[in-house]
């Protein structure tokens, strides 16, 4: 697949590199065994060059020369024939600005037609296996705020990664064992009970799930199967409802999700592990002298892989803790299954969680650098220009059932993505729904819509794009064209960057900014009533920037709307 900003870059590192050893071997710099690491890259300001290089600067001590001097020496021996270089220049201590031909631009708009939806897919990851778990939410209860946000990001960065030539698992973690499920039978037992013996006569656990769902749940049960369970022992009666209200509660899970088009390969239950998983976990640590026992318990030397303080695994009454599962879920990640990177998307709150569970992996035998965690923070949202809080249909905290019943899915999914992860900011809810410019999912899905009436009302008048040649493509040589193609050809590049530093919001900012430059390049450049030539070089330009729109919006799984 091509890749024409990555292609040019290397390009014209090996001409520096060609440059430099042929400035060596004629004597014009001094002779050196290895050549630093330089970085060619896209100036601020492209006036001053398509490309720009550092390498004289950081190779003016290798030569013991100023910078300057070496960069002259590396433009005269640079050999740009063939190359799609115009011409080079020097500027100010010695940086070397690069100005492409017109080759090069018309090359990009050819690329993007030729791969059309294929177009910003690479090589990039080797076809490494990666697993993203997100979301994970506890199944006692509704989806909130936190889980919208790790949704929308989680799954857009494993598409970000597919494009970019990983082979991508979608996970989600079922908490269905372990101390909540605990409570969350409690919860249900005490609800239940009520209906029958009243609510002042039966104690509701002080750390019970309060919400309505639990109500509903155990009212839905006593409807099927009545007061069967009121005389039943404890632990029967609490078995009975978590089976019964678990799986419709992970499949509700499972729904909501589906209506914000997140689909998982892969549901794992934690309860899975309980079959041997964290006791195997467990005696492979104390096999390398990871563990003690202390006051009943067995502890994990967290101290020794960098934790805070030392872990418990097994607690005194024998039951493992929520700790060692996570070390026998990540064991199964990479050990069992065969992940070569695992990344997880976790709220800021588990920050203090990342440094423990990296350096369990270290502990257990496996690369705890192998595991990444995106750390999100919350998001603040906001109606009628102060925060907004509570559901209008439950009075309780915003879920994510709340919110797309609030927004379409397409502007939750974007507006999720438009900051980096780490960062806060703040959800307008009356701009999502808002159909102007000033919402950025509208304007990015109306440049899409605009290009498409564009065609439509060209054939009416019985005009349809036809392939240009090269010197037809060479021709759209003004700023605004300029800028465009040179967007366009970013946008492989820009999904490597977002698959490499995990933050899909580069491709937000990169479909908002493509679609600024298509609504410049058309309003200052004619299409209808050009010379033929030139309007079907620029009809090119429109059908590579759909296609390009397209492929964004796709990847964020947003609709590509082509009327408006």
């Amino acid at each position: 697949m091509s890749n024409p900003v990555s292609d040019i870059k290397q390009s014209i590192t090996a001409l520096v590199r060609a440059a430099l050893d042929a400035a060596a071997a004629s004597g014009t710099l001094s002779a050196c065994a290895e050549l630093p690491a330089f970085v060619v890259e896209i100036p601020a300001d492209t006036s001053h060059g398509d490309f720009a290089t550092n390498a004289a600067m950081v190779c003016a001590r290798t030569f013991r020369c100023a910078p300057r001097k070496v960069a002259e020496a590396i433009c005269q021996n640079l050999v740009l024939e063939g190359s799609g270089i115009e011409r080079v220049e020097i500027a100010g201590p010695g940086f070397i600005n690069f100005f492409l031909g017109r080759g090069w631009f018309s090359e990009a708009v050819h690329s993007v037609l030729a791969q059309g939806d294929a177009y910003g897919r690479t090589s990039f990851g080797s076809g490494e296996k990666v697993q993203v778990e997100f979301v994970s939410a506890n199944p006692t209860g509704p989806m909130h705020m936190g889980n919208a946000r790790g949704g929308a990001i989680g799954d857009c960065l494993a598409a970000a990664l597919d494009w970019a030539g990983y082979e991508v698992t979608r996970e989600f973690y079922v908490n269905d064992a372990g101390n909540q499920i605990e409570k969350f039978g409690r919860s249900l037992e005490a609800r239940y009970l009520q209906i029958y013996q009243g609510e002042d006569a039966v104690e509701f656990p002080e750390d019970g799930y309060h919400g309505d769902d639990i109500k509903a749940r155990a009212q839905e049960f006593a409807d099927l199967h009545g007061n069967r369970l009121v005389q039943a022992d404890g632990p029967d009666r609490r078995r009975e409802l978590i089976g019964y209200a678990l799986p419709k509660n992970i499949e509700k899970l499972r729904q909501d999700l589906e209506s914000y088009r997140i689909a998982y390969d892969v549901w794992f239950l934690e309860s899975t592990l309980h079959n041997g998983a964290i006791d195997q976990a467990i005696q492979r640590l104390s096999d390398r002298g990871m563990t003690y026992e202390k006051e009943g318990a067995l502890w994990y030397k967290a101290t020794e892989n960098g934790g805070e303080k030392d872990e418990v695994l097994v607690r005194a009454n024998g039951f493992p803790t929520y700790f060692a599962a996570d070390i026998a879920y990540h064991y199964n990640k990479f050990a069992v299954r065969g992940f070569d990177r695992v990344i997880n998307v976790w709220g800021a709150d588990h920050h203090g969680h990342v440094a423990r569970l990296k350096g369990a992996m270290d502990a257990i035998g496996l690369d705890g650098s192998k595991l990444d965690i995106v750390l999100m923070q919350l998001v603040r949202l906001m109606k009628d220009g102060k925060p907004y809080k509570m559901s209008k249909r439950t009075g309780k905290a915003v879920s994510l059932t709340d919110l797309i019943e609030e927004v379409p899915v397409d502007a939750a999914r974007f507006y999720f993505n438009m900051r980096e992860p780490n960062s806060t900011f703040d959800f307008d809810l009356d701009l999502a729904i808002e159909q102007s410019a000033q919402n950025p999912v509208y304007y990015v899905q109306y440049a899409h819509a605009r290009i498409c009436s564009i065609l439509r009302k060209l054939a009416e008048e019985g005009v349809s794009p036809r392939a240009c040649t090269a010197d037809e493509l060479d021709a759209m040589d003004g700023p605004f064209e300029t800028e465009l193609i040179r967007c366009l050809a970013r946008f492989p590049q820009e999904i490597v960057e977002t698959a490499r530093s995990y933050d899909p919001a580069k491709l937000t900012k990169y479909a908002v900014e493509a679609a600024t430059l298509f609504h410049k390049f058309y309003d200052k450049c004619r299409i209808r009533g050009e010379a033929e030539p030139l309007m079907q070089a620029r009809l090119n330009l429109c059908l590579a920037v759909r296609t390009v729109l397209r492929n964004v919006l796709t990847i964020l799984k947003i609709t590509v709307p082509e009327s408006m």
